[in-house]
């Protein structure tokens, strides 16, 4: 990895008896797309606002340039834009008028800055007289973009902004970060989704506000040394459930139509076509297939003992 622009040091923190982050330390390049990947209760949104100063640690400590976030608060501030994972702009205020109002804020003017938006704006500048509260959630997530780029931040995070958006406006979405990051921008962003794993320059797979891996997507992959196999029968909820108890030292899951399945010690296909059948499963297909990251990332949880 290149050197860090962002570094998280031994970071955590607990909401009382709930533990939302364990000593994370992870290290961002420059003018890079890093994303943070994991399901809902990951640790996300709390990683993310300590990142951009709403939220103090319990232990540990963020460096952007070398400066201590806390320390420099402000000074961070001032070069980070925030797109929050709950949409938070005022509902009752114009797109036009949200956009003023956050310019405002920051020393500048929408007509000034009109150019470092006009990539995302100008999908809703047609609506600009609109009410917020009356825009689709693809435009309401264009408008917030806009509103965290109108001071031209050299430091980008967003929180989960694809949740809930349609398949053409999330690709819409990621080509504008990849232009973004094209331009000099380092930008931070958190997904659920284990696909949008591969649009990232370097990604952090977390779960359960713990850290299990960090690294450029096809590298996380490539380290996936298990035979992979996909399989598919006539009921496949029974299908993942026999598998499972085929060999104590096997792993199976359901991954979309199909389960994917692995095991430790060398195995036939053959076998395990026999196996199902006694199990009473019909039109068994087994066929040999790639990881991806979704794979890489359960077999990671199944090391910590986390999945059944």
């Amino acid at each position: 990895m290149k050197d860090s622009y962002l570094e998280i040091i031994s970071l955590s923190k607990s909401f009382r008896d709930t533990r939302a982050l364990s000593d994370i330390n992870i290290k961002i390049p420059e003018k890079c797309l890093f994303g943070i990947i994991g399901p809902d209760g990951a640790g996300k949104t709390t990683l993310l606002r300590i990142i951009t100063t709403l939220m103090l640690p319990d232990t540990g400590s963020v460096r952007i340039k070398d400066m201590d976030i806390i320390r420099n608060y402000k000074k961070v501030r001032s070069f980070t834009g925030y797109m929050p994972g709950r949409f938070s702009l005022y509902q009752d205020l114009t797109v036009e008028e949200n956009l003023e109002f956050y310019a405002t804020i920051f020393g500048t003017t929408l007509q000034k800055n009109y150019n470092l938006i006009r990539d995302v704006y100008s999908h809703i500048e047609p609506f600009k007289k609109r009410l917020t509260r009356n825009l689709s959630g693809g435009m309401k997530q264009k408008l917030a973009l806009s509103c965290a780029l109108i001071h031209n931040p050299e430091l980008l995070v967003l929180d989960e902004p694809t949740t809930g958006v349609d398949a053409v406006s999330r690709d819409e979405f990621w080509g504008v970060l990849k232009r973004l990051r094209d331009n000099g921008m380092t930008i931070i962003v958190s997904t659920p989704y284990m696909n949008e794993a591969g649009l990232c320059d370097y990604v952090a797979l977390m779960h359960d506000g713990r850290l299990i891996e960090t690294d450029i997507p096809d590298r996380i992959v490539e380290r996936f040394n298990k035979s992979l196999l996909a399989i598919k029968s006539d009921n496949i909820n029974k299908l993942v459930n026999d598998l499972r108890g085929y060999s104590s030292d096997s792993s199976a899951y359901l991954f979309g139509h199909e389960v994917h399945y692995y095991q430790e010690k060398k195995f036939s296909i053959t076998d395990i076509e026999n196996y199902l059948k006694r199990k009473g499963h019909e039109k068994i297909e087994i066929k040999g297939v790639r990881a991806n990251i979704e794979d890489c990332f359960i077999t990671a949880i199944e090391d910590y003992g986390d999945i059944a």
